[in-house]
């Protein structure tokens, strides 16, 4: 994945399917809860910004690189089982 050049470094976006599971994952990587980055009403959107070495470690722990547009088919996924979720609620 392509990061992104911030202060003399490369970030990128540290994310999860689950809040609980990206803080568990973040903590791992010795990151700060505060460092956290939340868009209120898209979770999908929670995030932790990492820089380079914090990527490689949070890869040899596991975590899964994406590219932007996996990432876009993952989330019109989500949004598109939320929708039917809804839909199917409101049928019963």
């Amino acid at each position: 994945m392509v990061g992104t050049p911030w202060r003399g470094q490369v970030w990128c976006h540290l994310t999860a399917d689950a809040s609980d599971e990206l803080h568990v994952f973040a903590a791992t990587l010795g990151l700060e809860r505060s460092a956290f980055q939340s868009r209120p009403g898209r979770p999908w959107r929670d995030h932790y910004d990492i820089p380079e070495p914090k990527r490689r470690q949070a890869v040899a722990l596991g975590a899964i690189e994406l590219t932007l547009q996996e990432v876009a088919r993952q989330l019109e996924y989500k949004r598109a089982a939320a929708v039917r979720a809804t839909a199917a609620h409101r049928r019963h």
